[in-house]
């Protein structure tokens, strides 16, 4: 004699384990076709040496996202339902890559605005930075158009204490065309805001100097991501609250490298420092507020890119160096 137990079922994820699994699966979608599409026939040999690069870091992302879940119970479930595993393929030419690469971006973007623990939203903000840095890459390999991108507009403060409007934001950047505006970060300290105040406000002025004593495109590049810079510094300085205030950390004038260090290695070091700045932001700011957070840590990481930093798969994340 023996009791009859209830068979055994898949246990229900909860909200963060289908982040974490969506995160997963986008990864490893892009590392199967990267990988196929890496050693088909016709591909040549600069797009097929990107399309391995991409496959080996999305493979990585997987695994420090934590891999696919498997409860042991797979085979089980499946004789007792009688389902069969899918057998579709997806496309595996590098056009499909990108596409992939940037559908992982959008979504894991998404995810790492609203996952609830901060140390995750930060993981998948990088990866997603990571993902929209290869999709660029690969797009100009192949001749396809550039990937869209996040809108990184930098909310205005709320007028007169009111509650921040989610259609309010500053003009720091052009908006993205299929993005709305971003909510106002919130969980930073006085101090954190007056750090990214300071951070944006000395990059502005390290590449106005150098762009002062270059010529042609670095002359113009440099230029412009100045006056980028010193925009959001203002922005960010707004909506701290410090602005015109003896709190405003800004200063007249910083130290800038000299001469031995050349405009494009200063101007990366720059881009990837404030991608590191916006990464740690991103795990410390509250659920449903990291969006602009995330958008600016994937500019300053496709900026860094344009200076010549090579492509990471955890950019902003130095311990995973």
């Amino acid at each position: 004699m023996r009791l009859e137990s209830p068979p055994p079922t898949e246990p229900v994820p909860d909200a963060v384990e289908v982040v974490r699994r969506t995160a997963v699966a986008d990864a490893l979608l892009v590392a199967e076709q990267a990988g196929a599409a890496a050693v088909a026939e016709g591909v040549k040999a600069d797009v097929a040496a990107e399309l391995t690069a991409i496959a080996e870091a999305t493979t990585l992302q997987a695994e420090q996202l934590g891999g696919e879940y498997d409860s042991g119970l797979g085979d089980i479930v499946t004789e007792r339902s009688g389902a069969s595993p899918s057998a579709t393929t997806p496309e595996q030419t590098p056009r499909a890559v990108v596409t992939s690469l940037v559908d992982a971006a959008t979504r894991t973007r998404a995810a790492a605005d609203q996952a609830q623990s901060g140390p995750l939203g930060r993981l998948l903000g990088s990866v997603s930075a990571a993902q929209a840095r290869y999709a660029r890459d690969l797009a100009r390999l192949t001749g396809e158009r550039d990937p869209e991108l996040p809108s990184t507009q930098i909310p205005e403060p709320p007028e007169d204490g009111a509650e921040p409007s989610e259609g309010e934001e500053a003009s720091a950047a052009p908006a993205s065309a299929t993005e709305g505006p971003a909510a106002v970060p919130t969980g930073l300290s006085a101090e954190e805001l007056a750090t990214l105040v300071l951070a944006e406000d000395t990059a502005a002025y390290a590449l106005e100097v150098r762009a002062a004593q270059a010529d042609g495109e670095v002359r113009t590049q440099a230029h412009d991501r100045a006056r980028l810079h010193r925009a959001r510094a203002q922005a960010w300085a707004l909506l701290a609250g410090v602005d015109g205030t003896d709190q405003d950390p800004r200063r007249v004038a910083y130290a800038v490298p000299g001469p031995e260090t050349a405009t494009p290695d200063l101007a990366r070091d720059v881009e990837e420092d404030l991608t590191q700045n916006y990464a740690t932001l991103v795990g410390v700011a509250e659920p449903g507020t990291r969006a602009v957070l995330v958008a600016l840590m994937t500019d300053t990481t496709l900026a860094a890119a344009q200076w010549g930093a090579p492509a990471v798969p955890f950019p902003g994340l130095p311990e995973q160096a």
